[in-house]
C-alpha cells in the first residue's frame, strides 16, 4: 500500500551534526569569517550570534567575550560551534548571508536539479535541524562539477558550494532516497 502524504515519518539531525561532515580547517574559517564580517550582517543576524556567543563562550581575560578581538573568539566559538546547534544554525544563517552570490548561483543549481527547496529568504534557523534523507543520485562531487560547468571561471572552492547546498536544502547524506523498486523507510509501513 502506497504511503499517504499523512503517512510520512520526518527525521532531523540537530544542526551541529553538521561537524561531522566539516574538516576542523573548514570549520575554523567558516566561524573566523562570520565573525570578523559581523559588522556588515543584519542586525538580527549580527544580534543572535552576539547573544549566543555572550552565554557560550568564555575567553580568558575578557569578562564580556564579544570585547575580545575576533583572533582571540575564532578557537572558544569554533569549540562552541561542535556542540551548540542554535550557534550553527546562527553561524550557517550569517556565513551564507555573507556569500550572498554564491547562494544564489547554489539555490539556482540546486532547482535546475529538481530539489526541494524552502524559497531562498525563509529563516532556516527555525527548523529543527537537519532533514536526514539525501537525494540518492546526488553527491558533493558531481553537485561541484554542475556548479563548476554552470559557472566556470567563478572562484568558489568546493567546500563552501557544498555548505551552501546543505545549508540550502537542509538535508545531510545520512541516508539516501530509496530506489523506486525499494521500499521507503519515509513511510509508516516500513
Amino acid at each position: 500500500m502506497p504511503a499517504t502524504q499523512s503517512d510520512r515519518k520526518i527525521s532531523f539531525l540537530p544542526f551541529h551534526a553538521l561537524n561531522e561532515f566539516m574538516t576542523s580547517e573548514f570549520r575554523q574559517e567558516v566561524v573566523r569569517n562570520t565573525l570578523a564580517g559581523l559588522s556588515d550582517l543584519p542586525e538580527h543576524q549580527r544580534n543572535a550570534i552576539n547573544k549566543l556567543t555572550s552565554k557560550l563562550v568564555k575567553i580568558p581575560g575578557f569578562r564580556h567575550s564579544l570585547k575580545a578581538p575576533v583572533s582571540l573568539r575564532t578557537r572558544p566559538t569554533t569549540e562552541a560551534f561542535e556542540e551548540n546547534p542554535a550557534l550553527v544554525a546562527s553561524i550557517l544563517a550569517a556565513w551564507a548571508e555573507s556569500h550572498a552570490d554564491l547562494r544564489q548561483k547554489v539555490y539556482d543549481l540546486l532547482q535546475k536539479r529538481g530539489w526541494e527547496l524552502l524559497p531562498l529568504d525563509a529563516d532556516r534557523t527555525q527548523l529543527p535541524g537537519f532533514l536526514t534523507v539525501w537525494p540518492r543520485e546526488e553527491n558533493f562531487d558531481g553537485i561541484n562539477h554542475a556548479f563548476i560547468d554552470a559557472y566556470p571561471g567563478y572562484l568558489a572552492s568546493s567546500d563552501h558550494v557544498s555548505l551552501m547546498v546543505v545549508w540550502l536544502s537542509g538535508r545531510l547524506p545520512y541516508q539516501f532516497t530509496p530506489d523506486k523498486d525499494e521500499p521507503s523507510d519515509l513511510s509508516a509501513g516500513a
